[in-house]
Formats: structure tokens, sequence, C-alpha cells
């Protein structure tokens, strides 16, 4: 397979793919979710070097779980609950090292601080404005894949649109946002 074959197949795909010994189609699927699973990790954890390792954790269970991934969730959300999982884990293992003095005091505000939400506000606002940028015909495609996580099997039945011409719009619509990006650094 090509890398631009790899970069625009489905979740679905690319299990398969990995499921038949391809480790290059796995990469991408690890490249795909591990920065917002490692951003999940960051929320809610004290070192970067505990969020690391839980991402590691995370993608060694779904690497050897993969055969038992269902097509009736969407890849995401699978991975999500398997990242869920291992954070409630390791939350217990931490709780169970504690005296028991320390077990029962009261929990650090999980909320974000003003600054937290105000960079977060930004964020947002940008990502928002960069896709009003884009021509409407990838504007749709682009928040029905990655905003709404609609499968391309999905997003090609509910506009009637050919497959390949999904893949290629949204791979377009996916380069068009990252030279928008690169252009405002």
């Amino acid at each position: 397979m090509e890398i631009v074959d790899y970069i625009i197949a489905e979740d679905r795909e690319l299990v398969k793919l990995s499921l038949d010994g391809d480790h290059t189609a796995f990469e991408y699927l690890f490249t795909r979710y591990s920065e917002a699973i490692r951003r999940l990790f960051m929320q809610r954890m004290s070192t970067a070097s505990d969020a690391d390792d839980l991402l590691q954790e995370t993608f060694i269970k779904v690497y050897i779980n993969l055969h038992r991934y269902s097509e009736s969730y969407t890849f995401g959300q699978w991975v999500y609950t398997i990242a869920r999982n291992t954070h409630i884990d390791f939350e217990r293992r931490r709780q169970e090292d504690l005296p028991i003095d320390e077990r029962f005091t009261a929990p650090w505000a999980s909320a974000p601080s003003p600054e937290e939400k105000l960079i977060s506000l930004q964020q947002r606002s940008q990502i928002e404005h960069y896709i009003s940028s884009l021509p409407e015909q990838y504007r749709t495609l682009f928040k029905m894949r990655f905003l709404e996580d609609y499968s391309y099997d999905e997003i090609a039945e509910k506009l009637q649109l050919p497959m390949g011409t999904v893949k290629t719009r949204i791979h377009r619509a996916r380069d068009r946002m990252c030279a928008l990006i690169k252009s405002e650094k």
C-alpha cells in the first residue's frame, strides 16, 4: 500500500490490515489517535511521564485486543473506552499504594483554570475559523469526518457521493487545513 492509501484509509480498513499483519496500518491508527488520548491523560495526570506510560499501556491493550474490535462502534470510541479503563485501573493501583490517611483527602479540582479556558476557547475559535475558510464541498466533509466522527461509508451514503469522491475531498480538505494552519504560524 502507498502512504497516501494509509492516510485516507478508514479506521476499519486499517484494523483489518493490522489484523492481517500490516504493522504500518497499526502505526497509522496509533498516529490518528495517540495525541488525543495523550491529551486526555494529560488533563487527568500530574506528570507527563504518567500520561506517556498510560498512552503506551493503552495502545498495547489496543494491539493485543484488536481482534475484539466491533464495527458497531467507531474505532475512536473503542480506543477511548480502553484509555478510560486504563486510567481507572491506574488510579486504583495508585490509591492502593497510598497510606490510609492520604486516601481520603479531597482531590484536586479537575476544572480548568481561567487561563486554560481562555486558551481552549481561542484554539476552538481558531479551528472554527480555519474550517469556515474551506470551500463548502470540503467544509461539510471535514466536519462530518473529523468533528462528527462519521466513517467514509456513512459520509458517502448520507451525501450520496461515490466513495472515491468522498476520500479525495476529505484528503484535499485535510491538506487545505494543514496549509491554513502552517500559513498562520
